[in-house]
């Protein structure tokens, strides 16, 4: 680089024709088709010999990837693919497609070869044969029974573990939130952390991140979805077999909610996943020791993803918005004044009612943490109000629409990273290097007059290498 050894900065730069939105870092959340065709062929072989594990993945495929699984179950040999073109109608020929890619992507249909070059489909054999036991009854059972352990004298009623999940669950989001009162175990809070949720830095104690601000605003079932997805990531990390966990996660999706398990026969990696899912609140373990848990309804309702757990008994929602920006929040749960203090000012405080009022600096202040006018929206439609929830729509569109600008009033530029070019000794040095970057397609921006220009941080090893040559030859 010509002038003082051409200096290079690397930085957030301006793109020259940027869209007219922020590109911010979404928290991606996996449902459970998603998740099971990121992992390798031989973990999903290893998985389809459980008939819960089968079970759990059919009742999640779609209806006519359902019907499809439902009339090969009985064939032992490929059918082909003409054949199976014909179950449905012409019109609905793109939802065929979209299910078979769905029954390839997760290995449940394997392509064949038939006799004549003819090409065919065969249902996976395990998947096959463990899903006939599923439903058809037969093997060995799913978990040992607790007959011999006696009855249980501490027993928890079906509210009870309602009550000790929502708990155990808030105790999480508490701490996230810095409450001083919430306290978890130091694997949980590293758990947080590796999963972008949290940071530390410098031995300090963990604090929130924008993932984590937008982590705080989904619904209760698609957080801990999203929590499990994270730990699932690191289990063979910390020495624990992926198969065996999963396994015993879709076996939990088939318990009886207020029935007793035995841990007897479970491996120390299994018990140790236990204790895990107990400080989640997904199963009710009195001591650590106990030979007996209770899966509450979160475990129960796990397997069907972001969106399978249904709302708690009872509960209602508990915000009235006026059009004049006012939020009314008839709660006395302290985490819920956290999260609606996110995005708005809170203005007055009662021992069950909250006042708030959503203003643009909350709003845009909310924003630059992460959250999404969407999410924003979401929380309060989804809380609503039972006399609010009548209403169509449920929140005034003023207030939605008002807080879709305030987002769209950040979202004017788009940044990225990338490398800086100035101090050119010439104008022809600075043509000859732009023009080179262009016709790579990693020029980013260009300002003939001052002789400066920015390249893509994956486009500078080429451009840098080629001013070295350019200058040795002049």
């Amino acid at each position: 680089m010509a002038g003082k050894g051409g200096e290079l900065s690397c930085g957030g730069a301006m793109e020259a024709a940027a869209p007219p939105r922020l590109q911010r870092g979404q928290l991606q959340c996996k449902n459970l088709h998603e998740f099971l065709r990121g992992l390798s062929p031989p973990v999903l072989d290893r998985l389809y010999g459980h008939p819960a594990t089968c079970l759990a993945v059919f009742r999640e495929l779609p209806a006519l990837a359902q019907t499809g699984i439902m009339r090969m179950l009985f064939l032992e040999q490929p059918l082909p693919q003409a054949a199976v073109g014909l179950w449905v109608k012409k019109e609905w020929s793109k939802e065929q497609a979209q299910s078979r890619e769905v029954l390839l992507g997760l290995r449940l249909w394997h392509p064949h070869t038939l006799p004549g070059g003819l090409p065919g489909v065969a249902l996976h054999p395990s998947f096959r044969d463990n899903l006939r036991l599923a439903l058809l009854g037969g093997g060995k059972a799913w978990s040992d029974d607790t007959s011999q352990l006696g009855p249980d004298r501490h027993a928890r009623d079906v509210p009870a573990l309602d009550r000790y999940a929502e708990e155990r669950w808030e105790v999480i989001l508490h701490f996230m939130v810095g409450s001083p009162s919430a306290a978890v175990s130091q694997d949980l809070a590293q758990l947080l952390v590796q999963a972008g949720l949290m940071k530390s830095e410098g031995g300090e104690a963990p604090c929130i991140t924008s993932a984590g601000f937008q982590f705080l605003l989904l619904d209760t079932p698609a957080q801990l979805w999203y929590f499990i997805l994270q730990y699932l990531r690191g289990a063979e990390a910390r020495g624990m077999d992926l198969v065996e966990i999963l396994s015993f996660l879709f076996q939990l999706s088939f318990s009886t909610l207020g029935k007793d398990y035995s841990v007897e026969g479970m491996s120390e990696s299994l018990l140790s996943f236990l204790q895990h899912l107990r400080e989640f609140g997904l199963v009710f373990q009195r001591k650590r020791k106990s030979r007996r848990f209770y899966p509450t309804r979160l475990a129960i309702a796990l397997a069907s993803g972001p969106s399978g757990t249904p709302p708690e008994p009872g509960a209602r929602g508990f915000i009235l918005v006026e059009t004049n920006y006012r939020i009314y929040a008839y709660t006395d749960s302290e985490l819920q004044v956290a999260l609606i203090a996110l995005f708005s000012e809170l203005l007055y405080r009662f021992p069950n009612l909250v006042v708030a009022q959503v203003t643009r600096d909350s709003v845009q202040a909310a924003i630059a943490n992460g959250i999404t006018a969407d999410q924003i929206i979401h929380f309060l439609r989804t809380r609503a109000h039972p006399v609010m929830a009548k209403q169509t729509p449920v929140l005034p569109p003023t207030i939605t629409d008002q807080i879709r600008l305030w987002e769209l009033e950040r979202d004017r530029l788009r940044f990225s990273e990338g490398v800086l070019y100035n101090q050119f000794l010439s104008q022809v040095d600075f043509e000859v290097l732009r023009d080179h970057a262009r016709a790579l397609g990693v020029l980013m921006f260009e300002h003939p007059a001052r002789r400066l220009m920015v390249v893509t941080p994956g486009g500078h090893p080429d451009v840098k290498r080629f001013w070295k040559r350019q200058k040795h030859s002049s």
